[in-house]
C-alpha cells in the first residue's frame, strides 16, 4: 500500500511561484515515473510534467520554461516548481507515481489558485 501526500498549494497572486511536493509512504516501491497532474471542474484530468527513472522529463506545453519537475529517489518525493503562474494554471494538482509492476497511486490533490 503506498500513500502520496501533496503539499504546497494555496493562493498566489499572476506571476508569482509555488512549490508543490509530494512524498509517497507505505511500502517502498522503486517507482518508474513520478509526476503532477491538474484538473479543474468540468475537465479531464491532464499531465502537467513527469519524470521517469531513466531521466526522461515529459511537460505540458502550457507549462513548458515556467514549471520544473524534480525528484528526490532517496526519499520518494517529487516536486514541483511553479513560476510566472497564470490564472488558467488554478486547478487542483494531484501527485501521481508509478510502476511497471503494477502500481498506480495518487494523492488526494492540493489547490492552486492563481488569482489577484
Amino acid at each position: 500500500q503506498v500513500q502520496l501526500v501533496e503539499s504546497g498549494g494555496g493562493l498566489v497572486q499572476p506571476g508569482g511561484s509555488l512549490r508543490l511536493s509530494c512524498a509517497a509512504s507505505g511500502s517502498r516501491i522503486n517507482f518508474n515515473v513520478m509526476g503532477w497532474y491538474r484538473q479543474v471542474p468540468g475537465k479531464e484530468r491532464e499531465l502537467v510534467a513527469r519524470l521517469w527513472s531513466g531521466g526522461s522529463i515529459n511537460y505540458a506545453d502550457s507549462v513548458k520554461g515556467r514549471f520544473t519537475i524534480s525528484t528526490d529517489n532517496a526519499k520518494n518525493t517529487v516536486s514541483l516548481q511553479m513560476n510566472s503562474l497564470k490564472p488558467e494554471d488554478t486547478a487542483v494538482y494531484y501527485c501521481n507515481a508509478a510502476s511497471y509492476l503494477g502500481v498506480n497511486s495518487w494523492g488526494k490533490g492540493t489547490l492552486v489558485t492563481v488569482s489577484s
